[in-house]
């Protein structure tokens, strides 16, 4: 192992307890979203940063979700400068529905057995504390380095971006260094994955209008929450199409047996075959006043996520085929729910890093694939720009769940990874281009 590498390793242990430390603060410092107020949570950031001699920058186009950020150059003597590596994570977290159904207060931190406890822990307060205590160590060892890296830690994900990440790639001054040459995100994927690609969303709101009539005169109408069922069914037709614009690069990874065994081991079984095809989820429905009516209107919503290279339009103009012949129903889509399939190369430089760094912190064997996610994160905002964006955070299982809480040894060996791989790839000249599509 290299000195550089060893000397970090025993930081990083040595920091243990005030990594642990910092890490409760901000589970113990709510930031729900909605409501979206990020302030006191992006301000335990802040101080984290500051106590290290680091110094930030706050962009808030609104001023309860501000965002922090930083920068700093590094270049060794006689070598060409290298890339700009951005490191991502959110601070905002998922409410906090029934407090009560919980072991401990939600926002307690309370590290028992060797977990880190409260709301937020895994989605992705852990995650997000790693990159920034990552970006601390690799600040101090500066000399090292060829090249920028700089910190972007945001609000607003939960509820789409537009004041985060969106907005420092659209419209701050600084949006070339945010923008990057590539982006190591932190999003909770577990350390067995690195996530290069997500499936995209199509949201659409369905109303179908129909004849009342009394519940017993099904001979004069045939109401809209039958008609709704029949449409149903017939979206859920949606789910045996193929994506015929998927890279074949990314066909041939996702058919690899290994990279199937390892989708279906951290996301259930069967989730590898969800990979390759759209899928149909009817989220809410509503109809009918009373059980002895035939309803007129019944309204329900659908959540159809999109593999790689599948487009809204070919979804779109399927359905509209499908309701030629069915003048009781409409639809609109939920534009700000909406967004494409994104993916960058799963073979890229930095995965690379990622993989052989997870491996001498874990272990052999015990190299993370690279895999895609079913849901959403903010790296497709930089995969649109034609920058490649992958994930690598702690293990998604109690996601969102009540008593959500995140393993010690995970979050620490996460710092040990992100550390190293980010301090390799800016020593080993970073991105290279990648010709890959993004989607």
């Amino acid at each position: 192992m290299e000195d550089w590498k060893t000397e970090l390793l025993a930081a990083i242990d040595n920091d243990h307890e005030a990594l642990l430390a910092f890490l409760q603060k901000l589970v113990q410092t709510p930031s729900p979203n909605p409501p979206g107020d990020t302030q006191a949570a992006i301000g335990v950031v802040e101080d984290f940063l500051h106590s290290h001699d680091i110094d930030t920058r706050l962009i808030a186009p609104q001023s309860t979700k501000p965002n922090i950020v930083a920068s700093f150059d590094a270049h060794q003597a006689d070598s060409t400068p290298g890339p700009t590596l951005v490191l991502n994570g959110h601070i905002d977290v998922f409410r906090v529905e029934n407090a009560s159904d919980w072991q401990r207060d939600p926002y307690s931190g309370a590290i028992e057995n060797g977990f880190c406890h409260g709301r937020g822990t895994v989605d992705m307060k852990a995650g997000t504390a790693a990159l920034v205590a990552a970006y601390v160590y690799l600040h101090a060892r500066k000399d090292l380095l060829n090249g920028r890296l700089a910190l972007t830690v945001v609000s607003d994900e939960e509820t789409g971006g537009k004041w985060g990440s969106r907005y420092l790639l659209d419209h701050d001054g600084d949006r070339e260094i945010w923008r990057g040459d590539c982006v190591l995100n932190a999003e909770p994927t577990g350390l067995d994955t690195i996530r290069f690609g997500e499936k995209g969303t199509l949201r659409t709101t369905f109303t179908i209008k129909a004849e009342a009539a009394h519940g017993a005169y099904i001979h004069r109408t045939e109401g809209a929450i039958r008609i709704a069922s029949r449409v149903i069914q017939r979206l859920l037709a949606l789910e045996t199409m193929e994506s015929p614009n998927m890279p074949p690069s990314i066909r041939a990874h996702l058919l690899r047996s290994d990279v199937r065994a390892r989708i279906d081991q951290v996301m259930g079984a069967g989730a590898a075959a969800s990979m390759l095809h759209p899928t149909v989820n009817i989220g809410t429905i509503h109809g009918g006043v009373k059980v002895n009516m035939i309803p007129s209107t019944c309204v329900f919503e659908v959540d159809i996520r999109l593999p790689i290279g599948l487009t809204t339009k070919t979804i779109l103009d399927e359905i509209r085929e499908m309701l030629q012949d069915v003048p009781e129903a409409s639809f609109e889509v939920q534009s700000a729910a909406s967004n494409p399939a994104s993916a960058s190369a799963p073979d890229h430089h930095l995965v690379d890093v990622v993989r052989k760094n997870a491996e001498l912190v874990r272990g052999r064997r015990r190299a993370p694939l690279a895999i895609p996610s079913m849901g959403a994160t903010d790296c497709k905002f930089w995969r649109y720009a034609r920058v490649p964006a992958y994930s690598f955070g702690v293990s998604p299982e109690t996601m969102a769940a009540v008593d959500e809480r995140v393993s010690v040894k995970e979050f620490i060996d996460l710092v040990k990874i992100q550390a190293l791989a980010a301090a390799e790839y800016l020593m080993t000249g970073g991105s290279e281009a990648s010709d890959l599509k993004q989607y």
